[in-house]
């Protein structure tokens, strides 16, 4: 199972905005729909061994499974009326139980710390900084957990905490890529096995 925890720092966390204005008034939201685009989409289908938690604002995180998703739909409209009802329904999650509002989508009243530690329960959390080993130079781990941020960068504290559950420190080249890209490069070195089999 490959993890994409991706937190949105300005992501809205109410059900009322705009779905034709997501780069400006919805918080960036742009960045999340692409980041599941990207985590799940094939030219001709979906990635079934892949989850994706989006956590909203430190307050929210909507989790999507790969093997469960049904009507999702690679255009960031699509991504983000998922989005909106999920975050609807969070009225149903009760503390960090979550609610699934539909197939293969979750949300809970998690902000990125219990929605961290949880990842790193299940895998190897690879934190992805510039001043990491180069992902090649890093054995595939089975089970692993990127940890990305939308386009802020990580506040102090959450780079704390992410330091402390990462088992490893990667870059996954030598130019500073959107999370999306990232999410595309670091899929294809766990396709090709480190990228040494087409």
């Amino acid at each position: 199972m490959r993890h994409f925890v991706v937190h949105g720092h300005d992501a809205p966390t109410t059900a009322d905005f705009d779905l034709s204005d997501l780069a400006g008034g919805a918080g960036r939201l742009d960045v999340l729909c692409r980041c599941v685009n990207a985590a799940f989409f094939l030219s001709h289908g979906i990635r079934e061994d892949v989850r994706a938690s989006l956590v909203l604002d430190d307050e929210l995180t909507v989790r999507f499974e790969g093997s469960e998703l049904r009507y999702l739909n690679p255009d960031e409209r699509n991504i983000a009326g998922m989005l909106r009802k999920a975050i609807d329904a969070k009225g149903k999650a009760i503390g960090h139980r979550e609610a699934n509002p539909s197939p293969g989508v979750y949300v809970s009243k998690r902000g990125f710390e219990p929605t961290l530690e949880a990842a790193a329960r299940d895998g190897t959390v690879v934190q992805l900084h510039e001043d990491g080993a180069p992902l090649a130079d890093v054995a595939p781990p089975e089970n692993p957990v990127f940890v990305l941020s939308d386009h802020h960068d990580f506040t102090d504290e959450e780079e704390t905490l992410l330091a402390d559950a990462a088992d490893e420190r990667v870059r996954v080249g030598p130019e500073i890529l959107h999370a999306d890209h990232t999410i595309t490069v670091a899929h294809n070195y766990f396709d090709t096995e480190g990228f040494t089999s087409y």
